[in-house]
């Protein structure tokens, strides 16, 4: 689903730009304020019981905000106060482990 606009989620036409990031002036619906722009993440450590990825969010190329998130295997992450940077981390933690199962 798209959330360019938080109050009316829609089902998106072209993903590829919004997957990218960096979707502002290619999608109408993306609007045109001091939000980012695109969202980045790695995984720190990983160990047993859990992944300490870190994030950084863009606006135009640049950094906007950053920081750690905690996943743990048993009950996933600790508290995120955007649901939706929750739902693309979640994202890329399931991309993640499908990826080690596969080697």
């Amino acid at each position: 689903m798209c959330h360019a606009n938080r109050a009316e989620p829609a089902k998106p036409v072209n993903t590829l730009s919004c997957n990218l990031g960096y979707a502002r002036g290619q999608c109408a619906r993306f609007a045109d304020d001091a939000s980012p722009d695109a969202v980045r993440f790695t995984i720190s450590h990983r160990d047993s019981d859990g992944l300490l990825l870190y994030y950084v969010m863009e606006r135009d190329h640049r950094p906007f905000a950053h920081g750690p998130l905690q996943y743990s295997f048993a009950s996933g992450f600790h508290t995120i106060a955007d649901p939706l940077l929750e739902r693309q981390a979640t994202a890329y933690v399931e991309s993640f482990q499908r990826r080690q199962r596969e080697l």
